[in-house]
């Protein structure tokens, strides 16, 4: 083990109990021995200077090559060591500089023009459409799932997200709505078939559009259900409703205004957007150099304080905000266990190697929310301040009302399968 390496280790791991392993054999015991002995393997000695040189890019390549093994407890608990440590760093003055590099460059990483959109996004959702079958519900949802209950089930917080959301849509019997972003289709789906909307889903997946407009098509729902392949900004048409999940995480903040000033323009004078991202709780920062190589290439978590001016800019009133703090750890940790049982079909589909770097991207992001602050924000919107009502009690409300529907639509749903 280099002196190098070895200083380094003792700057970074200051709590818990870790004991590194090098290429020569060497084994040492780094922070203040709480909590759990952890252990990792470095199959190299070149593996020492990768993490010396550029630590945050390297310890997913490393374990994504096999070349840093967990050897005691599981790669959760080792990330989760890392991020408690890190956060305990920030303060140092090394670390902001490098802070300050990483978001003095954040721009060029999020140019996401409609060329670069379309390639960021199939990058990631473009992937065979069984590997999300593997770990997502039953209703393939891709975003942060509502927990109503500790002991709620991940199909029956993902249909309370889709039920929370919608009733703080207020759309009525045959409103029009847009979804921007709409993945597989399930949230469409959900507005056509118990709110009773009329819905255009768009998205530039093209794995993502096959997947819905199938669904569309198996529903009996086809003549309320308009799925594209369709960049938000071209389209032109305006709706009583628009709802967004999961996708304002790939605008960039260079893109702000211009989404913004899109919804503005596409929404009718009385009408009512729901915006559903991950944000964070901390100042402004630069999204983790693997995640953007490897997961989400153009991507960019933001802070409220970066959000909210562009919808003062755009015109638009903020009706309402929710955060849901840890509700995304919760899924993810669900996403994961489900992965994991499920590991080696997705072996069969991709290699080792992709299935290392899934593990490594689900246990990194969950975290993410347990440690480093990520949350995710609901922010309604309007153009007019009397667009949605005074108090909030509405919601309760609308969410009774559309568990009446749910369930006088559950018999169709058996009949017709």
């Amino acid at each position: 083990m280099s002196a190098s390496f070895a200083s380094l280790l003792r700057k970074l791991v200051r709590t818990g109990d870790l004991e590194v392993e090098t290429a020569d054999g060497v084994k040492q015991v780094y922070g203040d021995g709480s909590g759990p002995r952890l252990g990792v393997r470095l199959a190299d000695r070149a593996a020492e200077w990768e993490l010396l040189l550029n630590p945050t890019l390297a310890l997913g390549e490393l374990y994504m090559d096999g070349r840093l093994i967990v050897s005691e407890g599981d790669l959760y608990d080792v990330l989760e060591l890392g991020a408690k440590n890190l956060l305990g760093l920030r303060g140092l003055p090394w670390v902001r500089a490098m802070e300050k590099i990483r978001i003095a460059f954040r721009e060029l990483h999020q140019r996401n023009d409609r060329r670069r959109a379309k390639s960021n996004i199939a990058r990631h959702y473009d992937l065979d459409a069984r590997l999300y079958d593997l770990f997502l519900d039953g209703d393939r949802q891709y975003s942060c799932a509502y927990f109503e209950r500790s002991d709620q089930s991940l199909d029956d917080a993902q249909l309370a997200k889709k039920r929370h959301i919608v009733a703080k849509l207020l759309p009525q019997d045959g409103a029009a709505v847009l979804d921007i972003g709409c993945g597989f289709g399930g949230m469409a789906l959900y507005l056509a078939g118990v709110a009773g909307a009329r819905v255009t889903g768009v998205t530039l997946s093209e794995e993502q559009f096959a997947v819905a407009s199938g669904r569309a098509r198996s529903s009996g729902l086809t003549g309320r259900l308009d799925f594209r392949l369709q960049d938000y900004r071209d389209v032109r048409e305006t709706f009583d409703r628009i709802v967004s999940v999961g996708m304002f995480e790939h605008v960039g903040i260079l893109g702000y205004d211009e989404f913004f000033q899109t919804v503005r323009r596409q929404l009718n004078d009385d009408g009512v957007m729901l915006l559903h991202s991950i944000g964070r709780n901390s100042a402004p920062g630069a999204t983790n150099p693997w995640i953007r190589k490897y997961i989400f290439p153009g991507g960019y978590i933001p802070s409220l304080s970066e959000v909210l001016p562009a919808i003062e800019r755009a015109g638009l009133f903020v009706t309402d905000i929710e955060i849901l703090r840890l509700h995304y750890a919760e899924t993810l940790r669900a996403w994961r266990d489900r992965f994991m049982a499920n590991r080696e079909e997705a072996k069969l589909l991709y290699d080792e190697r992709f299935c290392r770097m899934w593990e490594f991207y689900l246990a990194g992001a969950e975290s993410s929310f347990r440690v480093d602050g990520h949350m995710v924000f609901q922010i309604q919107l309007a153009k007019r301040q009397d667009a949605v009502p005074l108090t909030r009690d509405y919601i309760r409300e609308r969410e009774a009302e559309l568990r009446r529907r749910e369930a006088a639509r559950a018999p169709l749903r058996q009949a017709a399968e």
